[in-house]
């Protein structure tokens, strides 16, 4: 990538916008209320005041990269276009009837999320492709312009085009595409052999569905958000983050929205494998903890886990299943609704419980005095001593705390016959333990022992949280790394130039065509190069080859990786022992007398990742004597305990703080409970280690 001198990241959440500038690599940022109305708004309040900062012109910014979970909260939201859907005749309501799996086993009462599109809004047309590509009837041009004339009738905004096997062959809906853009010129129109060209018809549906769906939205905004910066005289291309934990153009953006419904917390994987790196971490759990929810994700090897299927909006307490399925490359991590403006209230049974919903920025917690009444994560942390109620947001924002206090009373105390601190207690282990939870089933499905594992914690309360969380998963080591309160934004920054293109063509070993094998990876490197140099016309580009396979009769499968002389001179014997390998490595062991087969042809092109310099790291050598104290609840303890109160920009190398310990700066706060000490680390770090293991 080249060197810019003047860069922005801007990571737009739930609660807070943040906004990173980046001048020959010294970072400048800032937090601002998220302005749902107009989220512009709020990256141009924080772009003026990092400028201001920086002493820099707007107009001298050279590259603006951007992550967003607009995408994200439309799906969620249901507030997306106007959209009808077109299918294959029989499969109308393959987006209903979803699929066997049940999230709920034993739930004789369950509940179906309901579709994107109810049924009056779905088509068919007739015409029919065959699981290997062949045109069993041919699709008529006039049946489709019938269609599209109901559609027209109807007023829809967006068209998603989905048919059978069209992975395979996308002629039909090449044409229905054509059809549309003749009879409707202003409707946005996304046809799925383009947006994920993969088996399963009903992800690959889904997939569609919620592109068209989100088309129309994204657009504007990013059409909106491109002429304000005009008018403040910011002239620079602007880049978005994707969800597989690269950068792509705004066009691209614009026409894939969909792959924008992780940028944030995609971007956060990014700053922690960065992070990873500078230390040589092999095995790493990325906790990134803001507003709205919480990520947490494996990194190893510093590279981020990656999957090509996720779900978004689950309904059914976060259960796997019971969200929408998108079919999309992106780096594959557990998010929970456990945020700082996550909200507290106590069930029929008469257990507190945390989340999803949230306080957002508008009214936004109880403390923050702008109309919230219901007691958040933020109001719990306030009462247990971990905020500074005049230095919150580097004093942007006065918390009150008697507003906390009465939250809490009115919808927790006074339901469970406890006193206020209880209340906060009880709601902060709540969520800690969600988290928790979370990362210990993340991990069990991936095999993997957290005891292993370094922590890194970003994000605006990750920092308050992190320290308990280490305690509850038994993980030895945390590193809070330098501007871990805008750690997304910053990722951004570090994140390379990327596109991934995959594509469903069946074939097993048996049956195994080298020449077709081939042409099918070099058509698809083309295809994914030829996206990044929308982007960048001067890097080199990086092409990564993956394969997915599983043993005949299966129902899914496994990521194999192979090399590029590998992708092109394919040998059958090669990728039977790649599989056999990572296979063994997941299950134990092979199964013997099995045909092997491949389903899905991945390449990613990406443009160099930025060079690492290993820092040389260091052992507390400078005990810090904390002069200012506060009263922090150690939930170990079950008590307040005296704690000292450290500025972070006072702390130099090799600086040593005894826990219980708060450590504070502008847009987070760093908790050490009583069982750590803290270090401070040559490049920043904040490294949280067990007690009595600093020398």
């Amino acid at each position: 990538m080249p060197a810019r001198s003047v860069r922005l990241g801007v990571d737009i959440g739930g609660t807070f916008t943040d906004v990173v500038l980046e001048k020959d690599g010294v970072p400048f940022s800032t937090k601002v209320l998220t302005t749902y109305a107009a989220p512009e708004n709020a990256i141009i309040e924080g772009m003026h005041q990092v400028c201001a900062e920086a002493n820099v012109a707007p107009s001298k910014i050279e590259q603006i990269i951007h992550g967003t979970t607009l995408a994200t909260n439309a799906l969620i939201e249901r507030r997306g276009a106007k959209t009808a859907f077109i299918t294959t005749e029989g499969f109308r309501d393959v987006i209903e009837m979803r699929t066997e799996s049940r999230f709920e086993q034993y739930d004789l009462n369950l509940n179906l999320p309901d579709p994107l599109l109810p049924r009056q809004m779905r088509f068919t047309v007739a015409g029919r492709v065959d699981a290997n590509g062949a045109v069993l009837v041919n699709i008529d041009r006039k049946e489709v312009e019938a269609v599209v004339d109901q559609i027209a009738k109807a007023g829809f905004e967006s068209v998603a085009v989905g048919l059978i096997h069209s992975y395979l062959k996308p002629a039909h809906e090449e044409l229905v595409r054509d059809v549309l853009a003749e009879k409707l010129p202003n409707v946005a129109v996304s046809i799925s052999s383009e947006v994920s060209p993969q088996m399963r018809e009903y992800e690959r549906f889904n997939t569609v569905v919620a592109n068209a769906y989100i088309k129309p939205l994204m657009a504007s905004y990013l059409g909106r958000l491109e002429e304000r910066l005009k008018s403040e005289s910011v002239q620079c291309r602007i880049f978005l983050m994707h969800s597989g934990g690269g950068i792509i153009s705004l066009k691209n953006a614009a026409d894939f929205p969909v792959r924008l419904v992780e940028s944030g917390p995609a971007g956060g994987a990014v700053f922690a494998a960065h992070i990873a790196a500078r230390y040589g971490l092999e095995k790493v759990l990325s906790f990134d903890m803001g507003g709205t929810t919480a990520k947490i994700c494996l990194i190893k090897n510093q590279t981020p886990k990656t999957s090509r299927v996720f779900e978004v909006a689950r309904t059914y307490r976060f259960k796997k299943g019971s969200g929408m399925p998108i079919s999309i490359p992106v780096i594959d991590m557990v998010e929970i609704g456990a945020g700082g403006g996550s909200l507290a209230h106590v069930d029929a049974m008469k257990q507190i419980r945390v989340g999803p919903e949230s306080a957002g920025s508008e009214p936004g917690p109880a403390c923050y005095g702008r109309g919230g009444t219901r007691p958040s994560v933020t109001d719990a942390d306030l009462v247990l001593g971990k905020l500074d109620p005049d230095n919150f947001a580097g004093g942007s924002i006065k918390l009150h705390a008697e507003q906390s206090s009465y939250a809490l009373s009115a919808h927790v105390a006074d339901a469970l016959d406890m006193d206020t601190i209880e209340s906060a207690f009880g709601v902060a282990e709540v969520v800690d333990e969600n988290m928790a939870n979370a990362a210990r089933v993340h991990a069990v499905e991936n095999g993997e022992d957290l005891s292993e594992y370094t922590m890194i914690a970003f994000g605006g309360a990750a920092p308050l949280h992190a320290g308990r969380l280490s305690e509850k998963l038994g993980v030895e080591r945390l590193l809070v790394p330098p501007g871990a309160g805008v750690g997304s934004a910053i990722g951004f920054l570090r994140a390379p130039f990327s596109f991934e293109a995959n594509r469903s063509v069946y074939m097993k070993l048996s049956d195994f065509d080298p020449e077709r094998i081939k042409e099918l990876l070099s058509n698809l490197q083309a295809e994914a190069t030829a996206f990044v140099r929308t982007c960048d016309d001067v890097s080199p580009i990086l092409s990564e080859f993956k394969v997915y396979m599983r043993y005949t009769g299966q129902g899914w499968e496994i990521p194999i990786e192979i090399t590029e002389a590998q992708a092109m001179t394919p040998d059958a014997a090669t990728f039977e022992t790649r599989f056999i390998e990572d296979y063994t490595k997941l299950f134990g062991r092979p199964v013997d007398g099995m045909d092997i087969e491949i389903t899905v042809w991945s390449v990613n092109a990406t443009t160099p990742p930025e060079n690492v310099q290993r820092i040389k790291e260091t052992k507390g050598t400078a005990l810090v004597e904390t002069h200012r104290r506060r009263a922090l609840f150690d939930p170990a303890a079950g008590k307040y305990l005296d704690a000292g109160l450290v500025d972070r920009s006072d702390l130099t190398t090799g600086a040593h703080v005894q826990g219980p310990a708060a450590i504070v700066e502008e847009e987070t706060t760093i908790i050490v409970p009583a069982s750590r000490d803290a270090i401070c680390q040559p490049d920043g770090c904040i490294d949280l280690i067990l007690k009595g293991t600093a020398k």
